[in-house]
């Protein structure tokens, strides 16, 4: 057997066919074979490779970061793979966690059983959320800490139901953005476009202001800069975070 397609890769790992071929055009994983026909064939090694590359980009490594890892001559794959599992059950001991505080919640509200207040807010990260913050100020300067404000109060002034009807579009446009990036649509689209339009709407309601061109584009930025939204993000799609991330700068020079 010659290897796998480009195609066959994709279906096995999940990756789009457009991030293959961007992959091999910035060095990341080129394919093992390339045939007379133009197909390009991968063998095990760059199944293990891509397998690496998903693994980092799933923590937040940007791209350029991952191949100097996966290319020194020092990288040991049963090492990585070995840090990679530590750091997978440390996130899975948490998530377990805060799949009890559903399960207690959810009794609770049902009339099963009753819980305190801490017990409400078990699993959650009082430490991580002060980073987050700490680092945005930082990276932003002293304006951030209005702006955080501002979104605490527009959260805290929004009722249960409001507050679920906000998370629920925030995973439509996440899906609807992982779905226009697996067809190929360019991130300046106006199918994309569409629902950039919606993304800036939600983060006028979590802000509790209108975005301006600039802080709009910004936020892509953050998404790029920040370990955390590049994991979440490249965890529902590879390429994910910096699909998004263009697609808010056209949006915003376009339409802000």
């Amino acid at each position: 057997m010659r290897g796998y397609t480009v195609k066959q890769v994709a279906k096995l790992s999940g990756v789009s066919v457009r991030t293959l071929h961007h992959y091999d055009e910035i060095g990341l994983l080129k394919p093992d074979s390339v045939g007379a026909n133009g197909y390009r064939y991968y063998g095990q090694d760059e199944l293990l490779r891509l397998q690496q590359i998903l693994f980092h980009r799933e923590l937040g490594f940007p791209l350029a970061e991952i191949a100097r890892v996966l290319d020194s001559p020092d990288f040991d794959r049963v090492a990585a793979l070995k840090r990679h599992r530590e750091r997978l059950e440390a996130q899975a001991r948490r998530y377990r966690k805060l799949i009890g505080t559903i399960d207690t919640t959810l009794a609770a509200l049902q009339g099963a059983t009753t819980m305190d207040d801490k017990t409400m807010y078990q699993g959650f990260d009082p430490k991580t959320q002060a980073e987050h913050e700490a680092w945005l100020i930082d990276r932003y300067g002293g304006d951030m800490r209005a702006r955080i404000d501002d979104s605490r109060s527009a959260m805290n002034g929004v009722k249960q139901a409001g507050f679920d009807a906000l998370m629920a579009e925030a995973e439509a446009i996440e899906a609807a953005m992982a779905k226009a990036l697996v067809d190929g649509l360019p991130a300046d689209s106006e199918a994309v476009g569409a629902i950039m339009a919606r993304h800036c709407a939600w983060v006028g309601k979590s802000w509790n202001r209108a975005p301006t061109a600039e802080s709009f584009a910004g936020l892509g930025h953050l998404y790029q800069e920040h370990p955390e939204f590049r994991a979440r993000y490249d965890g529902r799609a590879a390429g994910l975070t910096d699909y998004l991330a263009e697609a808010m700068r056209a949006y915003a020079a376009r339409a802000l």
